[in-house]
């Protein structure tokens, strides 16, 4: 696991925990949960039936799919993340296999790829 000692390994594990709750916590504001792993869907808000109140209900369904999507993905990478801490295969990049830096997976613990490997990707876009 290169660099990460058991401490940095549990503090980034309770990191991702925390964010895995949090997330949660957010879709399950204005989403549902479905039977699918890290899938919810929006419901769809009520606020009446006059006109105006539906095209609200449509636009705030509209801005709530979006954030389900990004939240969604956040779980993905959070869940991805801790599948990896918990194989044993945590904290290498996925092009180079190199470990990535302590620094990087402690900033952002859902990182899958090293800052050499990130550089050369982004300037590849």
């Amino acid at each position: 696991m290169g660099m990460l000692d058991k401490n940095t390994l549990k503090t980034i594990t309770d990191k991702l925990t925390e964010e895995k709750a949090r997330l949660e916590g957010e879709l399950n504001q204005f989403a549902d949960k479905t039977a699918v792993a890290d899938d919810f869907n929006a419901r769809l808000p009520q606020y009446g039936d006059k006109e105006d109140e539906n095209a609200a209900e449509v636009a705030t369904y509209a801005d709530n799919l979006s954030l389900e999507r990004a939240l969604e993905k956040e779980l993905r990478d959070v869940n991805s993340a801790l599948k990896l801490i918990a194989e044993g295969k945590y904290g290498l990049c996925k092009y180079c296999s190199q470990a990535i830096e302590v620094k990087r997976l402690l900033a952002r613990p859902t990182s899958t790829s090293c800052v050499a490997c990130k550089k050369t990707l982004t300037q590849e876009l």
